[in-house]
């Protein structure tokens, strides 16, 4: 039989969705990462857990984004084809004006991160239209739909290659993920494609990351075809790296790895890996023609109720009175509350004060002696200072990193992630400092700050150079003024600590 589906039906089931998973993170997804901080024995890594932990809980009970990354859409449809449509506009249509309504919803607004020209004037669209959409007509007489929600950090950090058919899939992952850094915000999620084309390694790699948590299921059933031997092989091998919450080196890198493979050519072995990060956010739903599909809430106690305690030995810092020998006096892995204003900007900000400086002009705001944080927040609602704003990839910064600190005596920078060895050694030649915030906790950090201005570039909306007043704001001192960089000693020193059978991960 036929099934009618309606046009508003589908457009309101796609913004139940995305508004849903903007707060909600999987239960599954939780639970795991609950599992790992239990676990967890180095210190830094377990306290970025808790953030996370903790940010998820307040985004469950305040309905507000887990990250500030709100996300690039995804949408994965299949449609029966004895469906009909009670509709004037294409299905395309019907899924962005969903995604358009959620990213607009007053009571929780979401950033919008589309830019349409993108190599040319990268304009954003303005509500985070167009969804990249996949479709797949099978038999049968009802909608099925999947929405996620993919974060840029993560998705930058996607890896392909073309294997010879002798070559090892496990050998090539265990080379690339390392690679990958921590820009992708672990503990989280890969998936893996093989096999098809160079387009269908890809989509195979993302269409994984949306089945559930259940890596110790399968570790105690047992393998039954390659695919799920490959995932008990590579979660045991990549958890061995050593790489850790953050970065920082610890026992979970990550709480799953989801393997798909096709049939492909006999000259060729298609691979593609897709990390999914701490702001894992995805939902499911069909539509059989009865009306629109809304997502049901998990319980609050479904979620760890956690606390972080940072302790009276925790270094706290006036950032309007922090001085360059002070700041020499910091050493990588410590953990830091910052007090006082700060200065924000990220790709945009940074182009555009690099090219005034060029050309001898001044800057829209005097940088000496000042912190910058790498962010583009969430426009905030109701009685909010500023809405969800946790830290960008800082790496994307580093081609800017030796000019801001020549030529306009900033003091310091925060961001997410690890700094690369151009940028380590201009923050070494200058005697500066790089401070990690935890990615996945944008709602957590937003709770310190106390005021905001925009005080240059409004063009540039979320990109613009703000000013915040924090309070106790936390952070780790991820690379430090002689140069010595966490985020490669944590990773060696858990590494060999795993190797050498002190410590046992699951």
């Amino acid at each position: 039989m036929p099934t009618v589906i309606r046009q508003q039906d589908l457009i309101d089931s796609v913004a139940d969705a995305l508004q849903f998973i903007s707060y909600y993170h999987p239960v599954d997804f939780i639970q795991a990462i609950h599992k790992a901080y239990e676990r967890e024995q180095n210190k830094a890594a377990k306290d970025a857990m808790a953030q996370i932990l903790i940010n998820s809980r307040m985004c469950a009970i305040g309905h507000r984004p887990i990250c500030q990354d709100t996300g690039i859409v995804t949408v994965f449809v299949t449609v029966g084809m004895d469906v009909q449509w009670d509709a004037d506009m294409s299905l395309t249509d019907m899924i962005n004006e969903g995604v358009r309504r959620a990213y607009n919803h007053p009571d929780n607004v979401l950033r919008a991160s589309i830019l349409a020209d993108p190599d040319g004037a990268r304009k954003n669209t303005g509500d985070n239209t167009p969804a990249v959409i996949h479709y797949n007509i099978v038999p049968g007489n009802t909608v099925d739909v999947h929405v996620a929600a993919k974060g840029g950090g993560s998705e930058a950090k996607t890896k392909f290659a073309m294997l010879n058919p002798s070559d090892s899939v496990v050998d090539w992952v265990l080379k690339v993920v390392p690679e990958m850094g921590a820009g992708w915000c672990p503990p989280g999620m890969l998936g893996i494609g093989i096999g098809g084309t160079a387009e269908k390694a890809m989509l195979l790699a993302k269409e994984a990351l949306l089945d559930p948590v259940d890596i110790q299921e399968l570790q105690e059933r047992g393998a039954s075809n390659r695919a799920e031997a490959l995932r008990i092989e590579l979660y045991d091998k990549v958890n061995r790296l050593g790489i850790g919450a953050q970065g920082l080196g610890g026992l979970t890198t990550v709480v799953d790895i989801k393997v798909k493979d096709y049939p492909t050519h006999a000259a060729n072995k298609a691979i593609a890996i897709i990390p999914n990060c701490a702001a894992t956010r995805h939902a499911h739903f069909v539509l059989d023609g009865s009306g629109p599909a809304c997502q049901t809430p998990p319980s609050i106690e479904d979620y760890p109720d956690i606390t972080w305690e940072v302790g009276d030995s925790v270094r706290r810092v006036n950032l309007d009175t922090v001085t360059p020998e002070e700041v020499q006096t910091w050493k990588t892995g410590e953990t830091i509350l910052l007090s006082g204003k700060m200065l924000t900007g990220r790709d945009a900000a940074h182009k555009k004060m690099t090219d005034l400086l060029a050309r001898g002009e001044s800057l829209p705001v005097d940088l000496k002696g000042r912190f910058i944080y790498y962010v583009g927040p969430v426009d905030p609602v109701r009685d909010e200072v500023v809405g969800p704003a946790g830290p960008t990839t800082a790496t994307r910064m580093d081609k800017f990193t030796r000019t801001m600190l020549e030529k306009t005596g900033l003091l310091g920078m925060i961001g997410k992630s690890e700094r690369g060895p151009a940028a380590i050694d201009a923050i070494r030649d200058h005697k500066s400092v790089y401070l990690m915030a935890v990615g996945g906790a944008a709602y957590l950090v937003a709770q310190a700050i106390k005021s905001s201005s925009v005080l240059g570039f409004p063009e540039l909306g979320m990109e613009a150079i703000y000013e915040f007043d924090v309070k106790d704001m936390p952070v780790t001192v991820a690379v430090d003024s002689r140069g010595e960089s966490v985020h490669t000693t944590g990773p060696q020193i858990w590494k060999a600590k795993i190797e050498e059978g002190v410590l046992e991960i699951q």
